[in-house]
């Protein structure tokens, strides 16, 4: 009978296509994980991958036996968590992957409360803005946008996040309001350059009455992440495309005005990626339900798009 670890240790290494990045799943060792694949290949007296120095290719062997044992080896694997969830205490270093601007002023003040109440767990966040890969990056869970799901994993969104056009009074003094989104052409734009494409970030707005509209920005200076657009026009440099969280309290304070009233621009949903629930660590559980409880007691989903004024 083959070991669970052996069996382990080859499912990741498919899933992952490398020994490096299962052991980092496992909490093992690159040499652990290969000697297990390697025991396993032994007792069953097949090649199950072929190794070259680009990685990990299952053979056909490996291919048939990949998809007799991984619905085996999940089902075991879930009543492992489910116990440890329903007996155990949560612990252990929990990695997050999250954007900066939104695990500061979200995530943060949650801290205290969700440490309180699990002091045995220990976050290990990660703020970036860029989509990772979770599974090969060894997250537990990850919150954003735009994110591909591996097999395995799952979303919960949480709200769907508005952009509208802002600028500092300063900026707009002496200058004609567009009346549209193509209108911002005339007005210098801080803009910014996917850190994926290296592209200008593009944006398509709505009104109310359902109409559609490209913006047309013209540029006078280029960041390449969201949080740099906020600072840079409050400073009076352009018009940004900002968050609705971002901009609502320089909005009340009128520390900026809103151009275009009437448009947004839905960028997306933000959600709470992480592995299927049938396989939450309890560590991972606690998270994902305290941080989605408590995001919506604070009214998330309406805080990403509302403008109170």
């Amino acid at each position: 009978m083959e070991t669970l670890a052996n069996l382990e240790s080859f499912v990741r290494s498919a899933e992952t296509g490398s020994f490096s990045a299962a052991a980092r799943r496992l909490a093992l060792t690159p040499a652990a994980v290969s000697r297990n694949v390697a025991q396993l290949e032994r007792n069953l007296g097949v090649r199950l991958f072929q190794r070259s120095t680009r990685g990990l290719t299952l053979s056909e062997a490996g291919e048939r036996f990949l998809q007799t044992v991984q619905s085996g080896l999940d089902s075991i694997q879930g009543a492992i968590a489910d116990i440890t969830v329903n007996a155990g205490q949560p612990a252990g270093v929990l990695k997050l992957s999250a954007p900066p601007g939104f695990g500061m002023d979200y995530l943060l003040p949650l801290m205290p409360a969700f440490l309180a109440r699990y002091p045995a767990v220990t976050p290990d966040w990660h703020f970036d803005n860029r989509p990772l890969d979770l599974i090969t990056g060894g997250f537990d869970a990850a919150i954003g946008g735009g994110f591909e799901l591996p097999p395995g994993m799952v979303a919960r969104e949480l709200g769907r996040l508005h952009v509208i056009a802002v600028a500092s009074p300063a900026f707009l003094r002496g200058k004609r309001r567009p009346k549209d989104p193509a209108g911002l052409a005339e007005l210098a734009g801080v803009v910014m350059r996917s850190p994926m494409s290296g592209r200008i970030r593009s944006y398509t707005m709505r009104n109310s009455a359902g109409a559609e509209m490209a913006v047309v920005q013209k540029p006078v200076m280029t960041v390449n992440g969201p949080d740099a657009i906020f600072p840079a026009t409050l400073l009076g440099l352009g018009v940004g495309m900002v968050a609705v969280p971002h901009a609502r309290p320089h909005l009340e304070s009128g520390a900026l005005e809103r151009l275009l009233p009437d448009w947004h621009c839905d960028v997306g949903p933000i959600s709470l990626y992480f592995t299927s629930q049938k396989l939450l660590p309890a560590k991972t559980r606690a998270f994902v339900d305290f941080i989605t409880e408590a995001l919506r007691a604070q009214k998330l989903a309406q805080t990403l798009q509302k403008v109170r004024l």
